[in-house]
């Protein structure tokens, strides 16, 4: 089954660059904490791979950052957490 077009653009997420806009402010405030912190225009760097990542992700789902923090906010925390460092959890 085919979907709308006009659907798929009217319910898509507001876009900078090709990934969502908190993910391209929260990707720009870590490029200019890392340039301040290392003074270097090589510390631009890593933002450029993050945003790479991002792009990619966003290009198979536009909403894969608020899938993310939903889960983030939703996903109980687990009696192993202390051992692992992370929610672990069976899918």
């Amino acid at each position: 089954m085919a979907s709308d077009r006009l659907f798929r653009a009217l319910a898509r997420p507001q876009m900078v660059a090709g990934v969502t806009y908190p993910f391209f402010v929260l990707n720009g405030i870590v490029a200019a904490e890392l340039f301040l912190i290392f003074k270097s225009i090589f510390a631009l760097l890593p933002p450029l791979l993050i945003h790479a990542l991002g792009y990619a992700a966003h290009l198979r789902d536009p909403h894969i950052m608020a899938v993310w923090l939903t889960r983030l906010r939703r996903v109980p925390r687990v009696p192993n957490r202390s051992l692992w460092g992370a929610n672990v959890y069976r899918p």
